[in-house]
C-alpha cells in the first residue's frame, strides 16, 4: 500500500482530500506514511469522494499551462476588427483588379480597400481606450502560388481577362513576404498586452474567388489545402502564448451562397439535401482545423481555437423555422485537450426601431445559449454592428443605445464582442484617432459601466489569480450557487469547496479550504 501511494500522486492527493473531510478516530503509521481510521457514514463518503474527484479533474484542466477558453472569453472583454486591411482582395475572377494594376506587394493589398498601412500606434490607442482584443481578418488566396499572369487588360472587350483558378491554381504554399506582414501586425496587437484573433477570411463567402465552400464535395476537394494552410500559419506562431487565438474560417457558405441558413438561396428557399451537405461540411472543416493546428505541437497543442457556425449565423430572427439550424447542426470538434474551443457567430441588427433591436438581441442570446453554448464551449460575436444603411448618421441615438445594450447583454451572458470596422476608419487610423468617438464610448460604457474605462481598476483575470466555480456535475458556473460548489484557481494549486450550510468548524456559510477546514 505504501509503495502504491508513493508512486501514484493523484491517488495520494485524492485520498488526502477525502480524509480532510472525515472525522478521525485514530492514527497509525506504515513506513513513511501516516494512516487514520475514521467513523464513516457511507452516504457522506460517496458524496465527499465524488466532490473531491471532480475537484481534481476540473483543476487539472485549469492547470495545463494555458487558460481555458471560458477564461479567455472573459479576459478579452470586448474587441475590434482590423477590417478592410489584410483581408482586402479583388474578390471576382472576372475583375482581378489588384492583381492587374499593382505590383502585388503586401502594402498594395493592405491599402487596396481604402485603409492606410497599419501602425502599432493604432493598437495602442485601442488598448488605452479599454479594448483588450483585436480580430485580424486575413485573406490568404492572393498570396499563395497563383501567378495571375494572364490577368491583363483586353482592349477588344474593354475589360480584364478572367482569372482561371483551375489553370492557375492557388496551390498550398503561403508567400513569405505576406506571412511576414501578417506576423508584424499580430505583434502590434500582442505587444500591447491584448489578445489577437487570426483567421482565414475572404477565402470564404459568396464571392466566386472563395475556395472554402460548405458542401461535402468541396470539403473533400479542399481538405488537404485547408489543412496545409493552417499548418503553415500554426507553425509560424507555435511559440506564442494564449494571447493569440486562431479562427478556422470566416463566413463559409454553401455553393448557392445562402445566408441566414444553408440552402436559403435555392429556388425553394430550403433544400434538405443541400443543407445537410453544408452542415456536415462545416463540421468537417472545423475538425480538420483543430486537428491540423494541434498536430504542429508547441503551444498549439493547447491553444484556444475558434470555430464558426455555418455562415457565422447567429440564429437571430423568427421568420423561418430553419434560422436556428446553423446552431443546432454545429458540433463541438473532438479535441485532444479539454476546454480550449470557442464558438463564433456574427450579428448585424436593424436599429431603426430601438425596441425591436433590443428584443432581437435578447432573442438571439437566448437561442445561442440554448443551442450553441450548451454544447460545451463559450460563444463570441466575432463581428457585430448594424444592418441599417448609414445607421450611425441617420439613427445616431438608436445606434448608441443599441451598441451599449448589445455589449451589456453579451457580457451578462459570458459572451465577448468584436465590433466590425467603424470607430476609427480610413485616414483616421493613421493619426490615430476615433472618428466615431461617441460610438466607442457607448461600447466602452456597455462593458465597464457609466464611469467608463479606468486603467487603474481593470477587471482582469490573470492565470495566477483567476477563480472558476463548478457544480458537482463539473459544469462551470458564473458564480457560486446554493449548495456545494467546487472552486478552482487557475494556478492548479488552490482547490476549495463552498458549502451553503455550515463548515464543520461552525459558523455561517463558509469557504472551506480542503487543507485547512477540519
Amino acid at each position: 500500500m505504501a509503495k502504491f501511494l508513493k508512486e501514484n500522486m493523484m491517488t495520494r492527493l485524492f485520498f488526502r482530500l477525502i480524509c480532510n473531510f472525515l472525522p478521525r478516530k485514530s492514527v497509525f503509521r506504515i513506513g513513511e506514511f501516516d494512516f487514520a481510521t475514521y467513523n464513516i457514514n457511507m452516504r457522506k463518503l460517496y458524496a465527499v469522494s465524488t466532490m473531491m474527484w471532480l475537484t481534481l479533474t476540473v483543476c487539472a484542466q485549469e492547470s495545463d499551462g494555458f487558460e481555458l477558453a471560458t477564461s479567455a472569453v472573459k479576459n478579452m472583454r470586448m474587441g475590434w476588427n482590423l477590417g478592410n486591411t489584410l483581408d482586402s482582395n479583388s474578390g471576382d475572377v472576372n475583375n482581378m483588379w489588384i492583381e492587374a494594376w499593382s505590383q502585388r506587394t503586401p502594402k498594395d493589398y493592405e491599402t487596396a480597400w481604402g485603409q492606410p498601412v497599419t501602425k502599432p500606434e493604432l493598437m495602442k490607442m485601442f488598448k488605452e481606450a479599454g479594448f483588450n482584443a483585436i480580430r485580424v481578418p486575413v485573406t490568404w488566396y492572393p498570396h499563395m502560388e497563383a501567378t495571375y499572369k494572364d490577368v491583363k487588360w483586353n482592349n477588344a472587350t474593354n475589360s480584364l481577362t478572367a482569372w482561371d483558378p483551375v489553370a492557375d491554381p492557388i496551390g498550398t504554399k503561403i508567400q513569405a513576404a505576406w506571412m511576414k506582414r501578417v506576423h508584424e501586425v499580430v505583434d502590434y496587437v500582442i505587444s500591447q498586452g491584448m489578445y489577437c484573433i487570426l483567421n482565414i477570411h475572404h477565402d470564404t463567402g459568396d464571392g466566386n474567388t472563395a475556395w472554402l465552400v460548405a458542401s461535402e464535395a468541396d470539403y473533400a476537394k479542399q481538405k488537404e489545402r485547408f489543412e496545409e494552410v493552417w499548418r503553415q500559419i500554426a507553425e509560424e506562431f507555435k511559440d506564442y502564448d494564449e494571447h493569440l487565438l486562431f479562427e478556422g474560417y470566416n463566413e463559409m457558405l454553401d455553393p448557392y451562397g445562402s445566408w441566414c441558413f444553408a440552402s436559403f438561396a435555392t429556388s425553394s428557399n430550403y433544400n434538405a439535401s443541400v443543407a445537410k451537405s453544408a452542415y456536415n461540411a462545416i463540421n468537417s472543416y472545423a475538425q480538420s482545423f483543430v486537428d491540423a493546428v494541434r498536430a504542429t505541437g508547441g503551444n498549439n497543442a493547447k491553444r484556444n481555437l475558434i470555430v464558426s457556425t455555418y455562415g457565422a449565423c447567429s440564429g437571430s430572427g423568427e421568420w423561418s423555422t430553419h434560422l436556428q439550424d446553423p446552431l443546432k447542426q454545429m458540433k463541438l470538434p473532438t479535441d485532444d485537450v479539454s476546454g480550449h474551443i470557442i464558438f463564433e457567430v456574427h450579428s448585424y441588427v436593424d436599429v431603426k426601431n430601438i425596441s425591436n433591436a433590443k428584443n432581437e438581441v435578447n432573442q438571439m442570446i437566448r437561442v445561442l445559449k440554448n443551442h450553441l453554448a450548451s454544447k460545451g464551449a463559450p460563444v463570441i460575436f466575432g463581428e457585430w454592428g448594424t444592418s441599417t444603411d448609414n445607421g450611425y448618421n441617420n439613427y445616431r441615438s438608436n445606434m448608441l443605445a443599441f451598441t451599449r445594450y448589445f455589449v451589456e447583454q453579451a457580457k451578462a451572458n459570458d459572451m465577448c464582442t468584436f465590433y466590425w470596422m467603424g470607430l476609427s476608419d480610413g485616414e483616421h487610423r493613421s493619426v490615430p484617432e476615433f472618428n466615431q468617438a461617441d460610438l466607442k464610448d457607448a461600447i466602452i460604457k456597455g462593458f465597464y459601466g457609466e464611469e467608463g474605462y479606468s486603467g487603474i481598476n481593470m477587471p482582469v483575470t490573470t492565470k495566477e489569480t483567476s477563480i472558476s466555480y463548478y457544480d458537482l456535475s463539473g459544469r462551470r458556473l458564473s458564480a457560486p450557487r446554493r449548495g456545494i460548489n467546487i472552486i478552482c484557481q487557475s494556478d492548479g494549486k488552490t482547490r476549495k469547496i463552498i458549502y451553503s450550510g455550515r463548515c464543520r468548524t461552525g459558523g455561517s456559510p463558509t469557504i472551506c479550504n480542503t487543507d485547512s477546514c477540519r
